[in-house]
């Protein structure tokens, strides 16, 4: 594969210890102190996983608004313990009725990203809060309006700006290209506001009044739902086609999980359109069928199969993933034990070799491989109740800042671009992952729950990274199920990024000695850092260690 263009929107920021914890009847694990907070706030006074993962997600997007936030989409796992059954609620943004296939394509190419990013033109109706209020109305035990207090608090008083938002404001392209976010976050100046500073957010507090009174609602067919077409048909340089129809119509969906078997263990997922459900559960599927147990972690070996598998796996996700409720997808195929033995066959011990999409069904040959420029942002979530139910969740505005448009004191996201710019190759074929009305992109969002041989829970986990969250949600699983690694290191372990054209390794991955050896396989190695948020909750003899990833600034609480 010919590597692409790359733009980093958002940037690494440093390390910090193992940040581990441990629990006997609850836990949150969350991408900022404030969320895990308020998570466990909410679940010391009785509600449930989904009710802390609502007021989890509330704060994050006041103090974590580069990554995630209600103008955003979302997708979340929710395990009931009552019926021991697993739902999925897919929060999606979809595309405007207005858009046609070729809606990145000028004069012939397709359009730069970042030029399509900014303003308008990439916001796709935002999902996140149909999803939360379907989640709590079947899920949820405190009443809505309690839920939005700690994230009302927080707004109206004011939080300090950390040292990633500050960073992160300061090193991102084009952040302050829009006036109100200039004025929210920058200075007089022109540059960010300093780490420390007491930043207030009255708009948002507003905003989340609002919802708390009246539901979500008024988002979708009120006074935010025309504040966001407003902000979005009306950007002076690069505005968008939604209406207030497009608000009006979006609709939250259940969808049946992706399970799939990685040894003992079920491993299940959100399904298409995320594309984490299949491709992490190919990965683990494949590596089963070889034997790992002499391999160790940080060997050019593991490192090899790993990357192997996760080759085959993205060449079928580039493939066949979208949205299944506008093209067919082998959802079931390619996870299927059979099909995942054929494709381990393909896994050349000792050399690294090209990896093809396969056929795992009627849909073979039907459809060309495709990219989209997904970006590493978003956060992921990971929460444990008193009751035994959890809730992995993976919630995003795409890029770093979105589209740059604050609308009522948050970021409209830019998941438009999450779609292919390319509709259709030079012969015509079509390409899964186009651009069509209504339709949802496709996404590697992977929040992930493990259940035991009995059922019962064994793992939540978890990552932001774009199309890297999948190897980061894959190499935590194999690193604490498969060697025996303790969650919260398996999560600071060095990552690997398998991306087709290249393999990347953070510093700490390889030795020098077995990055020789895993380049003279025929890889080309690059080593970086990879900006992660790994965030999981570990069960084992009746207790629950959490951890939080050492390159974010979340925290794992626990009572």
């Amino acid at each position: 594969m010919q590597a692409p263009t790359e733009v980093q929107p958002e940037i690494a920021t440093g390390r910090t210890e193992i940040k581990a914890a441990t629990a006997d009847t609850s836990m949150a694990v969350t991408a900022n102190p404030h969320a895990s907070d308020a998570a466990a706030q909410i679940l010391a006074n009785g509600g449930t996983a989904v009710d802390a993962a609502i007021a989890a997600q509330l704060v994050l997007g006041l103090v974590e608004p580069q990554s995630s936030g209600i103008g955003g989409g979302a997708f979340l796992l929710s395990y009931r313990a009552d019926d021991k059954k697993l739902y999925s609620y897919d929060g999606r943004e979809t595309a405007p009725m207005a858009v046609d296939e070729n809606y990145f394509i000028r004069d012939g190419k397709p359009r730069g990203f970042l030029d399509a990013v900014i303003g308008g033109y990439s916001v796709g109706v935002p999902g996140v809060m149909r999803m939360l209020a379907l989640a709590h109305k079947r899920d949820g035990r405190l009443p809505w309006k309690d839920l939005f207090q700690p994230a009302i608090e927080l707004a109206e008083n004011g939080f300090a700006i950390s040292p990633r938002l500050y960073q992160l404001a300061d090193r991102l392209p084009r952040v302050a290209a829009r006036p109100a976010i200039r004025e929210y976050l920058f200075g007089e100046d022109g540059k960010p506001l300093p780490v420390g500073h007491i930043l207030k957010n009255p708009e948002y507090a507003a905003t989340l009044r609002l919802l708390a009174d009246k539901g979500a609602r008024p988002f979708y067919e009120g006074e935010i739902a025309e504040a966001i077409v407003d902000a979005v048909r009306n950007d002076p340089i690069n505005p968008g086609v939604m209406t207030l129809q497009d608000m009006a119509d979006y609709q939250a969906k259940v969808r049946n999980p992706v399970c799939s078997t990685f040894f003992e263990f079920e491993v299940c997922g959100a399904a298409a359109p995320s594309s984490g459900g299949t491709t992490v559960g190919a990965i683990l599927g494949m590596l089963q069928h070889i034997p790992l147990q002499p391999l160790e972690v940080g060997s050019a070996e593991l490192t090899h199969l790993f990357v192997e598998a996760s080759e085959l796996a993205f060449a079928d996700r580039n493939t066949y993933l979208g949205d299944s409720d506008f093209v067919s997808v082998p959802t079931d195929e390619l996870v299927a034990p059979h099909y995942l033995a054929q494709r381990a066959k393909l896994i050349n011990l000792k050399q690294a070799l090209p990896a093809r999409s396969g056929e795992p069904g009627a849909l073979s040959g039907k459809r060309i491989e495709a990219e989209s420029p997904e970006m590493p942002n978003t956060s992921h979530l990971s929460i444990v109740d008193q009751y035994g139910n959890a809730v992995s969740m993976t919630t995003s505005i795409e890029t770093g800042f979105g589209s740059r448009l604050l609308v009522k004191g948050f970021l409209l996201n830019n998941q438009l671009t999450d779609f292919s710019f390319v509709p259709r190759n030079a012969h015509k074929e079509l390409v899964a992952n186009r651009v069509q009305p209504g339709k949802r992109p496709r996404s590697s969002m992977s929040p992930t729950i493990v259940f035991n041989k009995d059922g019962s829970l064994r793992l939540i986990v978890g990552s932001p990274g774009g199309s890297r969250i999948i190897d980061y949600t894959a190499r935590t699983i194999l690193y604490h199920l498969s060697k025996g690694m303790p969650i919260a290191e398996a999560i600071h372990a060095g990552n690997i990024g398998a991306i087709g054209y290249r393999v990347e390794v953070e510093p700490e991955t390889l030795s020098d000695t077995e990055l020789k050896k895993l380049e003279a396989m025929g890889h080309k190695v690059v080593r970086k850092e990879l900006n992660s948020g790994i965030h999981g909750i570990a069960i084992k003899d009746g207790k629950l260690y959490g951890g939080a990833d050492t390159r974010r600034e979340g925290s794992a609480v626990g009572n």
